[in-house]
């Protein structure tokens, strides 16, 4: 459900490439290979950036009546109004892309301009990641570890970011800031919005209350006072009964515990910090009209079962390099219905496992 580039064909070529991974000084040969990706369009907004930088309105313009005459056909090339809806509608889609990205845990790790589709696609797949433990501050990406610039939780913001540039470059078709200003606030202001109505969804609320922002910040904080698995604690939230009375002793928490990497943890404070979110959330499921299953079958269509987490791809890898290519078809057939249960794929169904955290390509990657 994630907009996105697709992936058509994965061939070896039989070459070796010299790549230093760690950029250490020691480089290895890997087999080469080339991927085939598909998508209607792969203009960037860089491609806008070029022309812009050179102060070529001519080939700007050029380029802007294409996408929207191609792309973008309800608006009217070749005029100012064109050119705001344009850049209106590309900011929505890339809003709601990085919404997407939040929904299921994914980073994407070098979100340069060049690798913003103006499609509202996610494209250029390079040091990419989706969350083990819920972490606004994880990177996927060796080269982001000290600035943490493109880590999950700052993606929205490097989007809008990124918006601006993008602004920055079509002003000499629309020839005043204003209007583009005034877009952009929209979009910003929007965003959080957009995010809690997300949240919402993947917490099983139907019914919009005020307290939801509150309720989703507060489990923000929370699922950081030990370290949780994003896709298996909401994944497992949809097991709770909303008519369950939490206790001192935690069995309320049965549900969630597979989630949890040092479960010995939750005691003392740090179960009366669960007790205290899961009593506000018990109290809030109860002012839904859904039942417990409905409301089980509803989260379960934006809280994915099945991600690529790193190791798993690292372990397909190997394996592809000694000529083994069914890890790579379980993973791939399995990746197909990421929202189904799968029992047959229920050991991927799992934290990473310790070997993991610190091994190469199975917690950071790099962009060789």
């Amino acid at each position: 459900g994630v907009p996105t580039t697709r992936s058509l064909s994965l061939a070896l070529t039989g070459d070796e490439v010299l790549r230093d991974v760690l950029y250490d000084g020691n480089p290895a040969y890997e087999k080469g290979a080339v991927v085939c990706r598909v998508a209607p369009s792969f203009i960037r907004f860089g491609n806008f950036q070029i022309f812009a930088a050179r102060r070529d309105t001519d080939n700007l313009k050029k380029l802007a009546d294409y996408t929207i005459r191609h792309f973008f056909s309800a608006f009217k090339e070749g005029t100012k109004e064109g050119y705001l809806q344009f850049f209106q509608e590309v900011a929505q889609r890339t809003i709601d892309m990085v919404i997407h990205w939040q929904r299921v845990g994914f980073v994407h790790g070098v979100m340069n301009t060049d690798n913003m589709s103006i499609l509202g696609l996610t494209i250029d797949y390079g040091p990419y990641g989706w969350l083990e433990g819920y972490d606004p501050n994880w990177t996927p990406n060796t080269t982001d570890a000290q600035g943490r610039r493109y880590r999950f939780g700052n993606q929205a913001q490097v989007a809008l970011w990124n918006l601006v540039q993008l602004a920055n470059a079509i002003v000499p078709l629309v020839e005043e800031t204003n209007p583009l200003e005034e877009i952009l606030g929209g979009i910003s202001d929007s965003y959080q919005e957009k995010y809690v109505a997300m949240m919402r969804q993947k917490l099983g609320f139907q019914l919009e209350k005020t307290e939801d922002e509150e309720i989703v910040s507060h489990l923000e904080q929370v699922l950081q006072v030990t370290e949780t698995d994003m896709t298996i604690f909401f994944r497992n939230l949809a097991k709770i009964d909303r008519s369950a009375e939490t206790d001192e002793k935690g069995a309320f928490l049965a549900p969630l515990m597979d989630a949890f990497y040092q479960p010995e943890e939750i005691k003392g404070e740090l179960l009366k910090t669960w007790r205290v979110w899961l009593d506000r959330y018990l109290k809030r499921l109860q002012e839904e009209e859904f039942s417990d299953e409905e409301r089980s079958l509803l989260m379960n269509k934006v809280n994915p079962k099945y991600v690529l987490r790193n190791y798993m791809a690292q372990m397909a890898i190997d394996k592809a390099d000694k000529n083994d290519f069914s890890l790579l078809d379980e993973l791939h057939q399995m990746l197909k219905k990421p929202y189904e249960e799968q029992p047959e794929y229920e050991q991927w169904f799992a934290k990473r496992p310790e070997w993991a955290r610190h091994k190469v390509g199975s917690s950071m990657l790099s962009c060789s």
